[in-house]
């Protein structure tokens, strides 16, 4: 069966080591979390996720949810149980905010504990998620009596929530959406329409769950201009919050899915159920996002995290298989033969793997940072800062790392062999249940559109540049650290080549905007390998100066060696296939493919 064990000291190195968040001791939710409390809060989150969680993942994957003849839905064995105790333990308070119950912890420290919980069980770890991603939708929209109602309920996680966006005829395309909202006269709507992938849409871990539902006013604009959101709870909930009738949403069926089958992923069926309008009408796009954007960081931590769990299996594995010789001679002489790992292949893999997963990690972290500087700095010029972070880095957070994920999770497999391939020995579920983060949420195609199409022009191009100049600035204050030099040389380089990239798509696009396009994806992921690059300078600075502490530090500055001379030179590839633009990619008509 598989294993997993929470890599905590990494999590301290990052949040104490190299962000240093002690530094912002005097910001509100920080001044909550001292080091020893942020400490005891992984360490005990590692224990749940290791000793209750984890154990549950194989469980979830081969019995799957129910969908019984009365519409309710059952999930797997054991997830009752887990989910009582995450509820009793307080682990969806940490950082939700005192008001409704929360202990408003910061959302740093929430990160990564939900990447613990996550990798642990990713089908699991998926219930609250989505339960949090409304809370923030009714956090930025709704009424105080609508937060009275619901977020209380909801932000302990005694109540769900869900997204339903998706409907059979459109994904993306929400503007093709045909469910409809008619107008009532008590001031609530009566909402009628079918959505499809709706994650946690029914199961028996709460009292009630609140969906967040997309619908069109009658009369309203065609397209996404006419789009509102509503309140939709399974159950009606009374001026008293006490819990009244069904009402008329459904569980139609439990799609049949390739993997997270822990989750519960339904078909909705809306009958005339009673629904609350949240926000202006025709205005819930803006709402949509809100929710949108706080699934998206959390589906590129699942990519991280089916990276981490996968890796360490393959470690396992690799240290304990044994085959064949080392080409340098025994390295096992008492046995047959020696220890996959001493093989080179099989280490490329492993390296990959483990610097591009340490990478992503610091990446998200340090992106989950500026989200909570966004939020609580008292200086107007960093919260600009970090608010032009998030909405440029979010593309590329759930993208890459969603990618890298499912790459890296069949790179395990294959360590495996043909071991890889059979379902007792758990690598397929990593790689199944992986598969999705790169569509749900946005498709990672989505993503990069999003990135060259409107994030890079964004505020005149201000957070492209505030980006590169960051870098800029971080070359030159290291620039005469002669043992620090080859990862300042690396970040020097993957810098220019993203400048290039942008220039480029910059005076190209405007008139052929097919080359935005084509360009996008490489563009995404050059990126990407330029923020890992920088990550691993900031990373490399902190171990070479801790190096003859313990061996983390030596590990650490091998690891992300290995990622300078095999990793990113994969950017010159990118910046090559974007500079060749749309013409060869475009020049093909439909009937020839």
């Amino acid at each position: 069966m598989p294993s997993y064990t929470p890599p905590v000291r990494d999590m301290k190195f990052l949040l104490h080591e190299v962000l240093d968040i002690a530094q912002y001791g005097d910001l509100p939710k920080f001044s909550e979390a001292p080091r020893d409390l942020a400490d005891a809060i992984m360490d005990e989150a590692a224990k749940f996720a290791e000793g209750v969680l984890q154990p549950l993942n194989q469980v979830g994957d081969q019995k799957g949810c129910i969908r019984n003849d009365d519409g309710s839905v059952t999930t797997p064995p054991g997830f009752k149980d887990a989910f009582d105790q995450f509820t009793e333990n307080g682990w969806p308070l940490l950082g939700a905010e005192p008001e409704f119950g929360g202990q408003g912890l910061p959302g740093i420290l929430g990160i990564a504990v939900s990447e613990m919980m996550s990798t642990a069980n990713t089908a699991f770890a998926m219930y609250p998620g989505l339960t949090r991603g409304a809370v923030e939708a009714i956090l930025a929209g709704g009424t105080d009596e609508q937060k009275q109602k619901y977020l209380p309920k909801m932000t302990s996680c005694e109540w769900g929530g869900t997204m339903n966006l998706t409907e059979p005829h459109c994904g993306t395309d929400l503007g093709l959406l045909k469910t409809k909202a008619v107008p009532q006269a008590d001031g609530s709507y009566k909402i009628t329409g079918q959505k499809i992938f709706i994650s946690s849409g029914e199961h028996d871990l709460t009292d009630n769950i609140i969906h967040m539902v997309i619908a069109r006013i009658e009369g309203a604009p065609a397209g996404t201009k006419g789009i509102s959101l509503f309140i939709v709870p399974k159950i009606m909930v009374g001026d008293d919050g006490a819990l009244g009738e069904r009402n008329g949403v459904s569980c139609g069926s439990i799609e049949h899915k390739m993997g997270i089958h822990g989750n519960s992923t339904c078909t909705m069926n809306f009958d005339d159920a009673t629904g609350f309008l949240i926000g202006e009408e025709n205005k819930g796009l803006r709402l949509m996002f809100v929710m949108m954007n706080a699934a998206r960081l959390g589906t590129g931590m699942q990519g991280l995290c089916q990276s981490e769990a996968s890796y360490q299996n393959a470690v396992t594995y690799a240290k304990e298989r044994i085959q064949g010789r080392s080409l340098t001679g025994p390295k096992n002489p008492d046995g047959p033969a020696d220890p996959i790992i001493v093989h080179p292949d099989v280490r490329r893999m492993l390296l990959e793997h483990k610097s591009v997963t340490e990478g992503c990690r610091a990446f998200l972290y340090w992106t989950a940072l500026h989200g909570d500087l966004e939020d609580l700095s008292p200086d107007e010029k960093v919260r600009e800062k970090a608010g032009d972070y998030m909405a440029l880095l979010t593309p590329v957070i759930k993208a890459y790392l969603t990618d890298r994920g499912y790459h890296n999770a069949t790179n395990a497999q294959q360590v495996y062999g043909g071991h890889g391939y059979i379902e007792e020995w758990g690598m397929s579920q990593f790689v199944r249940d992986a598969r999705i983060g790169m569509i749900y949420e946005g498709a990672n195609g989505v993503q990069a559109l999003d990135l060259v199409g409107r994030k890079l022009a964004m505020h005149g191009g201000r957070p492209i540049m505030t980006f590169i100049g960051e870098l800029d600035t971080f070359i030159a204050e290291n620039d005469g650290n002669d043992d620090l030099k080859p990862f300042i040389d690396g970040l020097r380089t993957s810098r220019e080549r993203l400048n290039t990239a942008v220039t480029w798509l910059m005076e190209n696009s405007l008139s052929n905007f097919d080359n935005a396009g084509a360009g996008s994806h490489d563009f995404l992921h050059l990126f990407a390998l330029t923020a890992l690059s920088y990550m691993w300078a900031k990373m490399a600075k902190v171990a070479l100066d801790k190096k003859d502490e313990e061996p983390f530090y030596t590990a650490k500055l091998k690891t992300g060696a290995f990622f300078l001379s095999h990793v990113l030179p994969q950017s010159a590839t990118h910046l090559a296939r974007v500079e060749a633009g749309a013409q060869n990619l475009m020049a093909m008509e439909a009937s020839e493919f």
